[in-house]
């Protein structure tokens, strides 16, 4: 039997639902926390009499049931039909959403264009225009919960990103002091590089350290990961480097620490590829190790070879499975260039590779030039040649020209 409202019950309906407004509004400006605001929503509606079972589901990464009642199935465990997902209107319940046929109505609850939340509602069915006056309370004060949840999670988005850009800001600084303040260009020896961060903070690295008695370490390299972690690792790696090299350690056993290091600090979900370079000024000599970096060309007269002689990647292995050093002697001058793979992959609009036969011919025609000069003529190179496509990757050069005369 269908039973009417007089004036007076909806009069009295009308009242009881705004004073629970109210009490909704002043628990969320004295910022009720987000379970207390589903508790209050479900208290709110179970004292609703003509609202028989309800589940609300909210967008939150996923669709989770946030709060449900007088249902025979738990709805913690399901998951929200497609056909209810292309609701954007009160609707009924559509009859394929089989799942949710217990139900009468379906109300989205909408911020702008974007659906926040589905509220599934059942009614008494002798109680049909109370029902439907229950659809307007409950989606206002639907859309009063939900909006107000949503404003805290976009507050706590916006203070992790403010976390997070201070983690960004250290990070950044600390990156700025792994690279050498000064490169030493003289005669005899010209050291020059330059950087290119992809990212806010990247993950390549450069240096030039006095090794003492007439030596000199050069080293390029890279990172595998961005970001904070990758800043960490790289400089753990820059002070292990420097207080190797100042207390004298050889080149081999350098790399092995390194390698240690690394292995120990990322737990195998960083490595690094790098290329380390001793100059010998008494002895006349180039000793390196490339570890798994792109092969640096080195020019001596007009002889060119690639400095690939190594071992692999550092950090893989607790112990590098195996080292070679590289080494020349009774060298009067010649010149290295190094760089990361940022450069040499850097495709342009066609989809072409820079690549290290183009980097090749460059070097060739242009390796007597000055080397500042030289580095910007090919970053303006590279610039060009990509067009309008973005850098990929962070992109460093470093390059040094040794007169042992």
């Amino acid at each position: 039997m269908h039973m009417s409202l007089t004036p007076q019950a909806k009069l009295e309906m009308k009242e009881l639902e705004l004073k629970s407004l109210f009490e909704t509004i002043r628990a969320i400006n004295s910022n009720a926390s987000e379970k207390d605001l589903y508790k209050i929503y479900k208290f709110i509606l179970r004292a609703k009499p003509n609202i028989t079972k309800l589940a609300l589901f909210v967008y939150d990464e996923s669709w989770e049931c946030k709060a449900y009642f007088g249902t025979k199935k738990n709805y913690k465990d399901l998951t929200l039909d497609g056909k209810l997902l292309e609701l954007t209107e009160i609707s009924p319940v559509p009859f394929e959403a089989t799942t949710f046929d217990e139900f009468n109505t379906v109300i989205p609850v909408k911020h702008k264009d974007q659906v926040l939340a589905y509220v599934l509602l059942g009614g008494a069915s002798n109680q049909r225009d109370a029902y439907e006056l229950e659809i307007e309370f409950v989606d206002a004060l639907s859309n009063i919960i939900i909006v107000a949840i949503e404003n805290k999670k976009l507050a706590r988005k916006e203070l992790r990103q403010r976390d997070y850009n201070k983690q960004l800001e250290i990070a950044r600084n600390v990156q700025t002091l792994l690279f050498p303040k000064k490169l030493p260009y003289d005669h005899n020896l010209k050291v020059a590089a330059s950087y290119l961060p992809h990212h806010t903070i990247g993950g390549d690295y450069y240096d030039f350290l006095d090794a003492g008695e007439g030596r000199y370490l050069m080293c390029i390299a890279d990172v595998s990961g961005k970001g904070i972690p990758a800043a960490i690792l790289m400089s753990n790696f820059q002070a292990a480097l420097r207080i190797l090299t100042r207390n004298g350690t050889p080149l081999d056993a350098i790399v092995n620490e390194l390698n240690y290091l690394i292995f120990q600090n990322a737990q195998g979900e960083n490595f690094i590829t790098a290329f380390f370079a001793l100059f010998d000024f008494n002895k006349r000599s180039l000793t390196f190790v490339n570890a798994g970096h792109n092969p640096p060309f080195l020019f001596i007269n007009e002889h060119q070879q690639r400095l690939e002689t190594g071992t692999t990647i550092l950090g893989t292995f607790r112990e590098l499975p195996f080292l070679e050093i590289g080494h020349i002697e009774d060298l009067k001058r010649f010149f290295v260039f190094c760089f990361t793979d940022g450069f040499t992959e850097t495709y342009n609009e066609k989809g072409e590779e820079f690549g290290d036969e183009y980097l090749n011919k460059f070097l060739e025609e242009y390796k007597g030039e000055d080397q500042v000069e030289l580095h910007e003529r090919l970053i303006s190179l590279l610039d060009t040649f990509k067009g309008d496509n973005a850098y990929a990757d962070d992109i460093t050069l470093l390059s040094c020209r040794v007169n042992f005369e």
